[in-house]
C-alpha cells in the first residue's frame, strides 16, 4: 500500500509529536509513504489497474486509487445568493456567535458553516438553536474550544484542547511527554509503542491540551476532554491516582517536565 500526501508528516493541525509518531505507525504497518508529493495523473491500464505519476517523478503501480480532495459545503440549489445570505468562496455560509446568518431570522448550523465538521458539534449547534429560539428554559452551552477529535487509524490517535505551537502563542508552555511499549506489545514482541502528551500554560498551570497516539486512545481522550474543559490544573492530575496496570495512568504519572517551549511570535 502507497500513502501520498502533501506535507512531510501526516495530518495538517493535529500536534507535532503526534504527526511524528504517526508517521513512525505507519512505517510499521508496512505502508510506503510518499512525502511532499502530490499527484499529477492517474492512468489506467488495460488490466484494469492504475499508475500513479506523482510530481516527484514517482509512478505508482496499483489495483485501486482513493483520492481525498476534501470536502465543501453542499449548499447549491438552496437559493442563498437570492436572499442575500453571505457565504465565503468555498460555499461557508458565514454565521455570527448564535448560527444565525447575514439575513436575520435564517440560521445555518452542522458542516455547512465549515466551522468543526463532526457529527456531535452539529448535534449540540442544533439543541443550542432550538433552546434559544423555543425553549423556556436558557440554552444549554458548550465548549467548542476544546471538542475531542480522533483518527481511527490502527493504532488510534486523539487530541483535545491545544497543541504545543497553538499553546506557545498565548504564552510560555510546560510539555510533558512519554513514549513507551505497552505491556502488551512488550508480550507480544510487537513494536508498536505509544505517545502520551500534555501541553501546560506556564504561568497558570492549566492544563490546556492532551494529545496521544495508542490504543484506545479516542475512549482516553473523551475523559480527559473533562478535564481540560473544566481547566484543571497540573497539579489537579498530579494528584489522581492511577488504575494499574494500564497506559492511562501514565496521564497522571508524568511529572517530569520534558521541555519548555517560550512565547512565539506566530
Amino acid at each position: 500500500m502507497d500513502l501520498v500526501y502533501r506535507q512531510n508528516l501526516p495530518l495538517r493541525g493535529f500536534d507535532a509529536d503526534l504527526r511524528h509518531a504517526l508517521h513512525d505507525a505507519i512505517d510499521l504497518r508496512g505502508i510506503r509513504q510518499h512525502v511532499a508529493a502530490s499527484p499529477t495523473a492517474i492512468e489506467k491500464q488495460a488490466d484494469g489497474s492504475f499508475v500513479v505519476s506523482l510530481d516527484n517523478g514517482t509512478r505508482i503501480e496499483t489495483d485501486c486509487v482513493f483520492f481525498a480532495t476534501g470536502r465543501h459545503p453542499k449548499v447549491t440549489g438552496l437559493g442563498l445568493t437570492q436572499l442575500g445570505v453571505a457565504m465565503e468562496e468555498n460555499g461557508r455560509i458565514i454565521v455570527d456567535d448564535k448560527s444565525e446568518t447575514t439575513v436575520p431570522g435564517i440560521y445555518a448550523i452542522g458542516d455547512v458553516t465549515n466551522r468543526l465538521n463532526l457529527t456531535p458539534v452539529a448535534i449540540a449547534e442544533g439543541h443550542n438553536l432550538a433552546d434559544r429560539l423555543f425553549g423556556k428554559a436558557p440554552p444549554r452551552e458548550w465548549c467548542y474550544a476544546t471538542t475531542p477529535k480522533a483518527v481511527f487509524f490502527t493504532p488510534t490517535l486523539s487530541s483535545v484542547g491545544l497543541t504545543e505551537a497553538e499553546a506557545a502563542k498565548e504564552g510560555d508552555v510546560d510539555v510533558y511527554v512519554s513514549r513507551f511499549r505497552p505491556m502488551r506489545n512488550t508480550l507480544s514482541g510487537r513494536e508498536q509503542r505509544t505517545l502520551m502528551k500534555l501541553v501546560v500554560d506556564q504561568a497558570s498551570q492549566v492544563v490546556v491540551g492532551a494529545h496521544m497516539l495508542g490504543d484506545d486512545a479516542p475512549e482516553i481522550m473523551q475523559g480527559l476532554a473533562v478535564a481540560v474543559t473544566a481547566r484543571l490544573k497540573k497539579a489537579d492530575w498530579d494528584r489522581t491516582i492511577g488504575i494499574h496496570p494500564t497506559a492511562a495512568e501514565e496521564f497522571v504519572t508524568m511529572r517530569t517536565r520534558t521541555r519548555v517551549t517560550p512565547r512565539s511570535a506566530g
